[in-house]
């Protein structure tokens, strides 16, 4: 069945959003993407695949930042769409000026993986370097997004507007296994500004978020504040996280892990809470 047939229940509004990203992607004579397996990435891989745009690279970063067990999810992923992806290593805890973790932090992560990115595509031919973010993430403190401007990396996503809803919408339709998969991103976002990157506290973090996943706990984040961890999740998640069973867990886990307090944040997960420190009034 053709991705035109599949997508044809889709709304107007994300139909002719759709359309306009292929557009947007049908004029690009070869392109790099910077796939991480996630909801966004993998919709836009498929999306130049479907195209198609020819020659295309998928390039996966790795570094302690990012959880091993994702860099292998998205490898699979890559490769049951017929890509072989190519892997590279980022060292951006090297940087000072990311490990000082200030509120522009992803500005020098991003910054380094895509001069990264833009020199690979120089070398292999690649007129553009294309990143998954979509018109949501305009609505956060996304200081990563001014590296992509400032080298010229795109945006086809956001360009076309599509909302993170209706990608996963889309991707739903298209049978991508990751429609409904919890958003991902860097370990180092778990640090409240001015808390410094090191290895041992991103092992910490991620072998914590681990832990709640096993439990079968979905969108989550464990944020690191020294001796305490502060767990999100979905508010619908709350009764069980908090039954007997579950919290001896939970609080036996994070405190072998190394946390002295565990708490649970009774806002529930959102994208970004660390940034609330950085809004006015």
């Amino acid at each position: 069945m053709t991705s035109a047939t599949l997508l044809s229940g889709l709304s107007t509004t994300t139909r002719r959003k759709y359309d306009r990203l292929a557009g947007i992607l049908g004029r690009m004579k070869g392109a790099l993407i910077a796939y991480s397996g996630g909801v966004d990435s993998t919709l836009l891989l498929k999306s130049a695949l479907d195209v198609p745009v020819k020659p295309l690279l998928a390039v996966i970063a790795t570094s302690e930042t990012y959880p091993g067990r994702e860099i292998a999810a998205a490898r699979a992923l890559a490769r049951s769409l017929g890509v072989r992806p190519r892997v590279i290593k980022t060292r951006e805890l090297e940087n000072p000026d990311f490990a000082a973790n200030s509120p522009e932090r992803c500005y020098h992560c991003k910054k380094e993986l895509f001069g990264t990115l833009a020199a690979m595509a120089r070398t292999e031919g690649l007129p553009f370097v294309l990143d998954g973010a979509n018109r949501d993430d305009q609505l956060d403190y996304r200081p990563g997004s001014r590296a992509g401007r400032e080298l010229s990396v795109r945006s086809p996503l956001q360009e076309a507007g599509l909302t993170k809803a209706e990608i996963r919408e889309i991707s739903r339709r298209l049978g991508l296994s990751t429609w409904d998969k919890p958003s991902m991103a860097c370990l180092a976002s778990r640090f409240p500004y001015g808390t410094r990157i090191e290895p041992k506290g991103l092992r910490q973090v991620g072998a914590a978020e681990d832990l709640l996943r096993r439990l079968g706990f979905g969108q989550l984040r464990v944020r690191h504040h020294g001796s305490v961890a502060r767990i999100e999740i979905a508010p619908g998640e709350f009764p069980r996280a908090v039954s007997a069973e579950a919290a001896g867990r939970i609080v036996s886990g994070l405190k072998r892990l190394g946390y002295r307090y565990v708490t649970l944040d009774l806002e529930g997960y959102r994208t970004g809470s660390m940034n609330e420190a950085l809004k006015k009034g």
